[in-house]
């Protein structure tokens, strides 16, 4: 009897162990919309299909509002121990871990801060929005090498049409006749 509460005991115990293994996954944690800020910005990071996130090897995550954040706060930070980075799809807003999605850089596009870079899960999703839209099929593996710039153009009309939830983007005033004041 002692024979079987044993190997019994032993079987559940490898059973736990084993799924654990499995769970050693990284994954993306949850935006909270309140309170998660952009490093690189300081912008709220909202729920969307822009949303970025660092997982680092200790466990804490970065989230990021655009892509371009994320690659600014990667290259401005060599040395951290990344676990894996995610980015959403463009579409259906489904985390992907970023070197398995496709890119497309579209100067049109009204990322929140103006980098115009957005991700699908796959390539023909990538393909049918360039078919539709225009723009530039990037590789996960090019991304480290594009010259990650602001279209400062967007960001000046970004002022708040497009706006996606980040608030003033500088520190203007605007008067009753819509001309801006420093």
């Amino acid at each position: 009897m002692k024979k079987v509460i044993y190997f019994s005991l032993l079987s559940v115990v490898i059973g736990v162990l084993l799924m654990g293994c499995g769970s050693d996954e990284v994954q993306p944690r949850a935006i909270n919309e309140e309170t998660d800020k952009c490093p690189v910005c300081n912008m709220s990071v909202m729920d969307n299909q822009f949303a970025t996130q660092v997982v680092l090897e200790d466990g804490l995550s970065h989230v990021f509002d655009d892509l371009g954040c994320m690659y600014v706060w990667l290259d401005e930070n060599p040395d951290e121990e990344i676990a894996a980075t995610f980015v959403r799809d463009y579409n259906n807003e489904e985390w992907i871990r970023s070197e398995d999605a496709f890119y497309v850089y579209n100067m049109d596009v009204k990322t929140p801060m103006a980098y115009n870079m957005i991700s699908f899960e796959d390539q023909a999703s990538a393909d049918e929005f360039i078919a539709e839209n225009e723009g530039e099929l990037i590789a996960a593996d090019a991304l480290a090498d594009h010259d990650w710039e602001m279209n400062h153009e967007m960001m000046e009309g970004h002022g708040h049409e497009g706006d996606h939830g980040h608030g003033e983007m500088d520190s203007e005033s605007h008067t009753e006749e819509g001309e801006s004041t420093h």
